[in-house]
């Protein structure tokens, strides 16, 4: 794959008032370009060829100064993008940092491309493509276990996991192939026991790896949770308690919420995409039946239920309605208005939905402490052990490890029913193939650049 041989630019921080912005520059001329802006206390032009040096600096647009600096310079390959490299951290003023932004491009580098110092990262082997997809997990994250498990992916525990499995394959392929073409001292007896042992191996890495994704999303991308109930049942009630602000309209008037609302909120470093919706009821009003179609909708469509039952009040058909709409679905069951005189126990809950039951109190927040830890457990059953367990986040990695699983399936049919040796060679390379676009072989350029495109400006 082509090398890329300009130098670019980008702000590394975002372009809004801050103390500090950062100007990133990477390239063969990175040295140079920014080196033409930059001058001593004294007014001398400031010698960069010495690397992982911060020095104190001005920026100057011609013989005028426009601020005052700290650079730092990384000479190839020993830089994040394995080219020469300049970081300016200026004062973090909008108008200032765009300056800064075009002298560069003016002293001959050019504008980035979203993501693109990490697609030279990728190009130039400081990187493989698992590694730098992490990268925008890390920047994406949006709780600590996201974090985690985005940083274990960048330090290559899944590359690593996935070349294990690519020597197994080639030292496989490479015995048969030695075997048919010198078979008076290469024997293939017994063989394809050996052989079997290994696809079945390989075949739980990748099926374990594959279902990590469920996992890997919900992390990325939070919980998509939406709570269900009856009208005034306290669903609005309870999406305020955990944003931990009036979010959400809450009135006695049965009805209020027609629409669904949707909110992202942290519980406990446990990302959850929440959606409350209209109460489920029979209605003749037109607009409240959109919303509870709607409701129904959201319902489906969810990763996680929550369902908010009026502990005060007897169930209604409306009650029924829903418990019919629960089984096989993830649900989570709170008897809510604990604070009140409650008629509904949580022992018949549990024998009428067959999923877990909380008592809480919107109102007055009691057990809303302990909804993390539920859902926690039912997601990831209780906690994930980093040190233990790989995660994948990618759709495009699922459907290569799904691809890989595959091949080595069609492998162990094919030694089932004895199939001769050099048919082994074309699953065991499949797989092998399928497991390298993982790491970035034999990719194509049209999908780098899709990849990195959905990266940010100057990363």
């Amino acid at each position: 794959m082509e090398r890329a041989e300009d130098t670019i630019c980008a702000l590394a921080t975002a372009a809004a008032e801050a103390g500090i912005g950062i100007i990133r520059i990477s390239g063969e001329h990175a040295l140079s370009v920014a080196g033409s802006l930059l001058r001593t206390k004294s007014g001398e032009r400031l010698d960069l060829s010495k690397p992982n040096r911060v020095r104190y600096a001005f920026v100057y647009d011609n013989e005028e100064a426009v601020d005052e600096v700290l650079v730092t310079s990384f000479l190839a390959p020993h830089s994040y993008t394995g080219e020469d490299s300049v970081e300016i951290n200026c004062h973090g003023g909008v108008l200032l940092m765009q300056k800064i932004l075009s002298l560069c491009v003016r002293s001959g580098a050019r504008p980035a491309e979203p993501g693109e110092f990490t697609k030279r990262a990728f190009l130039n082997g400081r990187l493989d493509l698992s590694e730098a997809e992490a990268v925008s997990d890390l920047i994406h994250a949006r709780s600590e276990d996201a974090i985690r498990a985005g940083l274990s992916q960048l330090r290559g525990s899944l590359s690593r996991k996935i070349r294990e499995m690519r020597k197994i394959l080639l030292e496989d392929d490479a015995y048969i192939e030695a075997a048919l073409d010198d078979p008076e001292h290469i024997s293939l007896e017994g063989f394809s026991e050996k052989l079997r042992l290994h696809a079945e191996s390989l075949l739980r890495d990748t099926e374990a790896l594959e279902a990590s994704f469920s996992s890997g999303r919900l992390l990325r991308e939070g919980i998509r949770t939406v709570i269900v109930g009856k009208p005034n049942a306290g669903k609005s009630s309870l999406l305020n308690a955990l944003l931990g602000e009036e979010r959400a309209i809450v009135t006695e008037i049965e009805g209020t919420t027609r629409d669904t609302l949707e909110e992202e909120l942290s519980l406990k470093d446990l990302n959850l995409r929440v959606i409350d919706t209209a109460g489920i009821r029979e209605t003749e009003d037109p607009v409240e039946r959109i919303g509870v179609e709607r409701a129904k909708k959201a319902a489906e469509d969810a990763d996680l239920i929550i369902y908010v039952v009026d502990a005060s009040r007897p169930l209604d058909s409306s009650d029924e309605e829903i418990l019919r709409f629960l089984p096989g679905k993830k649900a989570l069951l709170l008897l809510n208005k604990s604070d009140l005189r409650t008629i509904i126990s949580e022992e018949e809950m549990k024998k009428r939905s067959g999923c877990p039951v909380l008592s809480i109190s919107a109102r007055t927040e009691e057990g809303i402490s302990m909804l993390s830890e539920k859902i926690r457990e039912m997601f990831f059953g209780g906690e994930l052990r980093w040190n233990q367990e790989l995660i994948i986040c990618s759709e495009r990695q699922r459907k290569l490890l799904q691809n890989a699983g595959e091949a080595l399936r069609e492998l162990r049919r094919s030694i089932e029913i004895g199939m001769p040796e050099d048919f082994y060679t074309i699953d065991i390379m499949r797989a092998y193939e399928e497991l390298g676009q993982i790491l970035g072989e034999r990719v194509s350029e049209d999908l780098i650049d899709e990849i990195f495109s959905k990266f940010c400006m100057g990363k």
